[in-house]
């Protein structure tokens, strides 16, 4: 619901990425979650969607991208059930 789990740590008073080879064990399999969803959201798509949401940048991205064309957001449906 986030996006993409990212380490983090303060490097004078300010918060930023931490460096890949400083991450523990389960900071690299938290961050693994997302690239595992992600796999998960492209392996049933058509090759125009695949196309459409490679260019997101995590799992949660794509999800919205997919909501809003896949037309099951809120907005949407109740657009749709004002017309009617």
């Amino acid at each position: 619901m986030n996006g993409p789990y990212t380490p983090k740590c303060v490097v004078e008073n300010k918060q930023v990425d931490r460096p890949w080879t400083k991450w523990t064990e389960e900071e690299r399999r938290r961050a693994q979650y997302d690239c595992n969803a992600e796999n998960i959201l492209t392996s049933s798509l058509n090759m125009d969607e695949f196309f459409r949401l490679s260019q997101c940048k995590s799992a949660k991205e794509m999800w919205d991208v997919l909501e809003v064309t896949r037309e099951r957001t809120n907005d949407v449906k109740r657009h749709k059930s004002q017309k009617h």
